[in-house]
């Protein structure tokens, strides 16, 4: 019995050892056909270890009152004040209230022209003019964010500005734009929309381009018009990919850079231009205050994490796209 049992552990090990020596041959000769995308691949991994995930370590300063000199191990420990002292600041609730709608109406606004337009240029039948309009939306993603911004304070200008010439044009009188708090949430998002039309659409065109010819085909065959075919084919096949970007849009709702914002808005605009990233930057970097700017930052983050999950979760229920 025991000479069978000895008997039965060497061959175990043995068909141990050829199943593990023929997993690393297999993963080898995997690794050695797909070299040339892991080495692509590997640039943007770098850079993602070492800018966002090596980083992380400094969410300790929320935590903290943190000194330069002491260094993010050395400073004393002041647990939740830097949150508390941000939420009973008079500036939460407006800094909240600014960020989210500025989100919301990015992504209420500046979401669907993306897909609008590729799916125009799909239905353009003139390929000179098709590559044309493609080209033209796509040279305001090659602009600075500085140039952007400044050519929208020129169009708006209440002296020479083209916008307020249209305006004085047609019988009415010429606003000043910038200095309107009213003004600035149209301002920003309608910049977005211009910069980011065509590079926004580049995702949508690839899907557009993967749908089987065969499906219009059958659709003009049972008298399907333009309409009716963008209707019932064109857009049910290019839904996945619009679930995916959009619940990675409503993730970043509340995330709302601070450098367009810092070059378009002033002192008379605060009342809806303010937002989280600027608090941070003026409290943390001009002011010093670096323990409350790690603070607000890792509470944006944290609710950008809490609508990720959420729009993920009810995009899974409702349908059958989702993240994860």
């Amino acid at each position: 019995m025991n000479n069978i049992k000895t008997t039965n552990n060497v061959m175990t090990q043995s068909l141990t050892k050829v199943s593990f020596k023929s997993k690393c041959t297999a993963s080898y000769y995997k690794f050695k056909k797909s070299r040339q995308l892991l080495i692509i691949f590997l640039p943007g991994l770098i850079f993602y270890l070492l800018f966002r995930y090596a980083p992380m370590y400094g969410i300790l300063v929320a935590f903290k009152k943190y000194s330069p000199f002491l260094g993010v191990f050395d400073s004393p420990w002041v647990g939740f004040k830097n949150f508390k002292s941000f939420f009973n600041s008079p500036d939460f609730f407006l800094l909240f209230k600014n960020t989210f709608l500025i989100g919301f109406y990015k992504l209420l606004w500046g979401f669907p022209v993306p897909v609008i337009f590729a799916i125009i240029l799909n239905e353009c039948r003139m390929p000179k003019f098709k590559k044309g309009i493609q080209t033209m939306s796509y040279l305001p993603s090659f602009l600075s964010v500085v140039i952007v911004c400044s050519m929208a304070i020129d169009f708006l200008s209440p002296s020479g500005g083209i916008i307020n010439r249209i305006i004085v044009a047609f019988g009415g009188e010429s606003i000043y734009f910038m200095i309107k708090p009213e003004w600035f949430r149209t301002v920003y998002i309608g910049t977005g929309m211009w910069a980011g039309i065509g590079t926004g659409s580049i995702v949508y065109l690839a899907a557009l381009s993967n749908i089987d010819p065969q499906l219009y085909e059958a659709g003009t065959v049972d008298g399907c018009g333009r309409l009716r075919a963008i209707w019932h084919i064109t857009i049910p096949s290019i839904l996945p990919t619009v679930t995916i970007m959009l619940i990675l849009s409503a993730g970043s709702i509340i995330k709302v850079g601070y450098e367009k914002i810092l070059i378009l808005y002033n002192a008379a605009t605060y009342s809806t231009s303010d937002v989280f990233s600027t608090y941070v930057y003026r409290r943390g970097l001009q002011g010093g205050d670096f323990g409350l700017g790690t603070a607000v930052d890792l509470f944006n983050s944290v609710i950008a994490l809490i609508l990720l999950y959420t729009t993920n979760t009810l995009s899974r229920k409702y349908s059958e796209t989702s993240l994860w």
